[in-house]
């Protein structure tokens, strides 16, 4: 399994940015995923979680009301959509997937993809 992460770039406090997260490999849909961020001085921070069926999503309480995750089991991609961006969202952020439940630490996902970097400016 890959997965490749794409969508980030700079953007506006208040903006809107959709990240994207494309799995290649069989059993797509058999597959949780799980966006993480990493900031400069800190740890990866779970950010929102999606199971196979889409059924169950999951986010930090950073991000709730504020992003949606979604996945389209037909185009193999999960979609990390952010809204009203603040600076404190500036990270390099990561899809990752899993076999097991979605989980909210980095040592639960066995498949992890580069980063795609949110700057969002003040």
């Amino acid at each position: 399994v890959q997965l490749q992460a794409f969508g980030g770039g700079l953007v506006q406090a208040g903006g809107s940015l959709r990240l994207s997260c494309a799995v290649s490999g069989r059993s797509f849909s058999s597959y949780a995923v799980g966006w993480f961020r990493l900031a400069p001085g800190k740890e990866h921070d779970f950010v929102a979680g999606i199971s196979w069926s889409g059924g169950s999503t999951f986010y930090a309480d950073s991000v709730k009301g504020r992003f949606t995750i979604s996945r389209d089991n037909a185009k193999n991609t999960v979609y990390l959509q952010m809204n009203s961006l603040k600076p404190a969202d500036t990270a390099v952020y990561y899809c990752a997937a899993t076999k097991g439940p979605v989980g909210v630490l980095r040592y639960e996902y066995e498949y992890w993809g580069q980063g795609t970097l949110v700057t969002v400016s003040s």
